[in-house]
């Protein structure tokens, strides 16, 4: 059997197998074994198992995961999400659509000190949705804000994904976080236009929220010291040479949960929750993880990225045609797979191609990120959608999908300024 038909056979079995419905590690692994020990002997596939999973569980570099997971957890548990809503709301929510604009510039904030975009969209569900249907906001406009705003847990860091992305294709963590601040930036904004635009458009639609005094703004705007401190630590420390990317999340973790502690919002029920949680998620991302390098030693042993470069370079649409045909590819993946295992599974195919091109590497790690996350407000997997309808009973997958949709368009449209634009995303790491 030629190497060829193995790996093509390879990728078929993978689909079929996440089809139904078995999890997408494990199908990694499986079909990374048995096409390795289709080509090299069953043995020597059989202590890949072993190696790649005690590899991957002790490699310091990997220790980056769990720890931003945990400093996550202990964020959400300690109440910070509700003091950042609560200043975002005394700020801008008396504006028409403040509400919306709160919860938005509150994600955003959230998601620089928790780096998840489901744990966002799960936060802000309990926190912006019930006030939003207060002030008789349609249900699913309130519903697609925080699913859009849960998508920035993917830009600021510590996202996870990008944590991810450096690690497989060996980019510095620290300038990839860098990367991408300017287009989270520019995605809060963009998604605050979208609501004024609505607001502009059906005036009745998003009613006006009360102006509070400036002593309770004043007031609400001080209880958020402790996310700002946390990120300017973690952060700041990050980019001034004083931790590695695993250090961070180590002090991360161990600030969260002092603060947490410090200020009487962590009870040990709260603490056994996020550190039940935090090794929960990192588990199913370490499955993931080993799966794919499972079945990317698979892919190596066929020369498929090889194969797969010297085809899409081969075509004969150019550069930017080649991007245009991957990031098609990874809008239509988004809306089949998980974000994380879409990351891990294509990189190492794509990746090559990329770099084969002369894209910047850093570049292509914002731009694909920013693809993939489209897949959580995406139908019909859509993750953030599926966590917001797990907690808020009263809505359906239509209302979400309805009141998401222009977000959809908007995230589309800042794909393309990107894309014209990679400066966005370079200039800060270039002050590195």
């Amino acid at each position: 059997m030629s190497q060829d038909l193995v790996a093509v056979g390879g990728f078929v079995l993978l689909f079929v197998l996440m089809l139904l419905r078995v999890p997408v590690g494990m199908a990694m692994g499986l079909v990374g074994v048995v096409g390795f020990g289709l080509i090299t002997g069953f043995g020597p596939a059989l202590k890949l198992i072993a190696q790649t999973s005690m590899r991957t569980v002790t490699d310091y570099t990997f220790g980056v995961i769990p720890m931003f997971l945990l400093m996550g957890a202990f964020v959400t548990n300690s109440g910070m999400s509700r003091e950042l809503f609560r200043a975002a709301n005394a700020t801008i929510g008396h504006l028409r659509g403040g509400l919306g604009f709160a919860t938005i510039a509150a994600c955003g904030g959230f998601a620089a000190i928790s780096g998840s975009s489901v744990a966002t969209a799960a936060t802000f569900s309990t926190v912006a949705y019930p006030e939003m249907r207060r002030f008789d906001y349609p249900k699913a406009f309130a519903a697609g804000t925080i699913a859009a705003g849960g998508t920035l847990g993917a830009m600021f860091p510590p996202s996870t994904v990008l944590v991810v992305y450096g690690i497989i294709t060996e980019q510095d963590i620290s300038r990839l976080f860098m990367a991408g601040i300017v287009p989270g930036l520019l995605a809060m904004l963009m998604y605050m236009a979208t609501i004024a635009l609505i607001a502009t458009a059906k005036p009745k639609l998003l009613p006006a929220g009360p102006r509070l005094p400036l002593r309770e703004r004043l007031a609400a705007l001080r209880e958020v010291w402790a996310p700002v401190v946390l990120f300017l630590f973690v952060i700041g420390g990050l980019y001034g040479g004083l931790f590695t990317p695993t250090e961070a999340g180590g002090v991360g973790a161990g600030g969260a949960f002092l603060i947490g502690v410090l200020r009487r919002r962590l009870s040990r029920d709260a603490i056994l929750d996020a550190l039940l949680h935090a090794t929960r998620t990192a588990a199913a991302v370490f499955t993931v993880l080993i799966g794919a390098l499972i079945f990317g030693y698979f892919l190596t042993l066929t020369g498929t990225p090889q194969k797969v470069t010297a085809f899409m370079t081969g075509l004969g649409i150019g550069p930017y045609g080649v991007l245009a045909l991957i990031l098609l590819m990874y809008l239509v993946l988004g809306c089949l797979m998980d974000a994380m295992a879409m990351i891990i599974l294509t990189v190492p195919i794509i990746f090559p191609v990329v770099t084969a091109l002369g894209f910047d590497p850093v570049w292509f790690g914002i731009i694909v990120v920013m693809t993939v996350e489209l897949g959580l407000v995406s139908p019909p997997v859509g993750m953030n959608v599926f966590v917001i309808k797990s907690v808020v009973d009263e809505l359906s997958f239509a209302d979400i999908f309805r009141g998401v949709a222009p977000f959809v368009v908007t995230d589309l449209i800042r794909l393309g300024i990107l894309v014209a634009f990679p400066a966005l995303a370079l200039w800060l790491p270039s002050l590195l």
